[in-house]
């Protein structure tokens, strides 16, 4: 299951499919981008105002580093709706989780100093903790591995006005799995690095963070916060997102969204910038000027699990580093803090190339079309050609270009005559089907839809991708029967649920 839109992509810039989700309409007013240099500048203009189009996205702010310097700067629609303030390069972004980006950085800057070992348990630095936490290592906080209960579940235990009592309350939790079993996002993991940052740096953490990476780099828009600060040039937030009888539903009316992060939690979530002081922050640190270059590796490898293997929020983000969330793949690799569901940040260091991306609106996801704006200056990234996709799939997938979707069958015949031992894995599949969806190419994701569900006959999640794909072009029969079948294989399938409620 993934929700269905359609991002952009070099080359992709034909007829748009709007899909669910009310992506038809646009809210969000263009003002004229802002450049520093042309080249490929002009097309990432276009894929930014397309995305903006299709999701609705109020206001955006962009940078891109290439070969260590800034080369292009975009500020496009409004900042506040209400009051028609346009986007400038001086109007503030929540970052809201990219601040652990600036927490992982923090953290191997106090290794550097010879205060903190990465591999240590946490109860080495801070003994008062429950026993039960002790095992869990300062890198296994940093990677969401430690198994800590969560202080924000979805019920948010934590508020505002009642930090102390949700610290004491946290802590007489039972570990949710053995550190180091799985990964779970957890932002307990980042309050107490907060708290250690402030014991083993005499300051606190915030003011650490301030004084050795936003000084430095000179960042005078960057700080911590939350809306109740009153911050020069902050844009609004917005949301489509609703929540009726507890569950959250995405409307097409657009809401004002109140962002709050307790002071325990800033080094989860406090963060204010622009896209040109975080481009600035990237350049400095690939720069050594904020850490040795055997720091920046490790600050930028994932976490392996006790098994050896990797996780982290699926899709193309499948490993989690210091704070930094990875995209771990063959071609284009890259590490990738996201925010709130509105903004993110791409470092594909084999390319020196970065691109922030800032935005306004929660659901915005900007990291599902970042990488169509690095193909504006790496051609071979291009979706359209099965750019992320594994060799067996990519190799399909230049094959049916050239033949039509409709020869997949005997495609998938000839390669596994010719590689027995070929693989294709459910995951690696569905995520193929949903490229073409984002392509506009709903057909040719039905015969890859329908090729999963073949394969793998017993997985909810296929059927309801190719039930998805049926209710995006309107075919409520097959819709129906295949999100039926999803639902009895999944009966907790929310999506097939509500797709049949309704």
């Amino acid at each position: 299951m993934k929700t269905l839109f359609r991002p952009l992509c070099a080359g992709l810039l034909g007829s748009a499919l709007l899909l669910t989700l009310g992506l038809a309409s646009s809210a969000a007013a263009q003002t004229a981008p802002t450049t520093t240099q042309t080249t490929p500048a002009d097309s990432v203009d276009m894929l930014v105002q397309q995305a903006m189009r299709q999701l609705r996205i109020p206001g955006l702010q962009l940078a891109v580093v290439r070969h260590g310097k800034v080369v292009k700067l975009g500020q496009y629609g409004l900042a506040n709706i209400q009051d028609s303030v346009a986007v400038t390069g001086q109007t503030r972004f929540f970052l809201n989780s990219i601040t652990k980006a600036f927490v992982g950085v923090a953290v191997m800057q106090l290794v550097e100093a010879g205060k903190l070992n990465l591999d240590a348990p946490i109860g080495r630095y801070q003994p008062e903790l429950p026993a039960a936490w002790y095992p869990a290592t300062v890198r296994q906080l940093l990677t969401h591995t430690s198994g800590l209960p969560d202080i924000l579940p979805e019920d948010a235990l934590v508020t505002e006005n009642n930090e102390a009592a949700a610290w004491q309350q946290v802590q007489k939790q039972p570990l949710e799995f053995k550190p180091g079993e799985r990964f779970a996002y957890n932002q307990t993991n980042y309050l107490l690095l907060g708290r250690l940052i402030t014991q083993l740096s005499g300051q606190p953490s915030t003011e650490f963070i301030q004084q050795r990476q936003l000084q430095v780099v000179g960042m005078p828009r960057t700080s911590f916060g939350d809306a109740h600060n009153v911050l020069p040039h902050l844009a609004r937030g917005y949301t489509y997102t609703q929540y009726v009888n507890g569950a959250p539903r995405r409307g097409k009316e657009l809401r004002n969204l109140f962002e709050v992060f307790p002071p325990s939690l800033r080094t989860a979530a406090g963060m204010s910038s622009t896209a040109q002081e975080v481009a600035s922050w990237l350049v400095a640190l690939q720069q050594r000027k904020l850490l040795q270059p055997q720091s920046l590796t490790t600050l930028w490898t994932p976490g392996r699990l006790n098994d050896g293997t990797t996780q982290s929020f699926g899709g193309k983000l499948n490993g989690y580093a210091l704070g930094w969330p990875t995209a771990g793949r063959p071609e284009h690799p890259a590490v990738a803090p996201v925010g709130g569901g509105r903004s993110a940040v791409f470092v594909y260091p084999q390319d020196e190339l970065a691109i922030v991306v800032l935005t306004n609106l929660q659901g915005a996801n900007p990291e599902r079309f970042v990488d169509a704006l690095a193909a504006c200056y790496l051609p071979d990234m291009r979706v359209a050609d099965g750019f992320g996709l594994p060799p067996t799939l990519r190799a399909l997938h230049r094959a049916l270009r050239q033949r039509g979707f409709s020869h997949l069958s005997e495609e998938v015949r000839k390669v596994r005559r010719q590689n027995p031992t070929a693989e294709l894995p459910e995951t690696a599949v569905n995520a193929w089907g949903y490229s073409l969806v984002e392509q506009g190419q709903l057909n040719d994701a039905l015969a890859v839809f329908q090729l999963n569900t073949q394969m793998y006959p017993k997985s909810a999640n296929t059927y309801d991708s190719l039930a998805e794909t049926y209710a995006a072009l309107g075919n409520k029969k097959l819709a129906t029967q295949y999100y039926t079948r999803a639902l009895v294989l999944n009966p907790k399938n929310r999506a097939a649920a509500e797709y049949l409620k309704h």
